[in-house]
């Protein structure tokens, strides 16, 4: 892949990643107020769901560098 397409598709990736999360701490939200009782267990999820989107995320980004610090080898050795 290209730099530029690699970082496009990090940019992407970062965007899709704060829209999980927003979007699960809104639903946290809605959820509290439908079923108080049940707040305390979504607060958990949307908590634990903040640490693995953003995992999942570096996990992506370390592999994306791989990725391109491999392609940029290549290139160099073939040249």
């Amino acid at each position: 892949m290209k730099k530029d397409k690699i970082t496009t598709f990090r940019r992407i990736l970062a965007m899709i990643g704060i829209v999980l999360i927003v979007l699960m701490y809104l639903a946290t939200l809605i959820f509290a107020f439908i079923d108080p009782t049940q707040s305390k267990s979504w607060l958990a999820a949307s908590i634990f769901t903040t640490f693995f989107v953003a995992f999942v995320l570096y996990a992506f980004n370390l592999l994306l560098k791989m990725i391109q610090d491999k392609n940029s080898k290549e290139e160099q050795d073939i040249k």
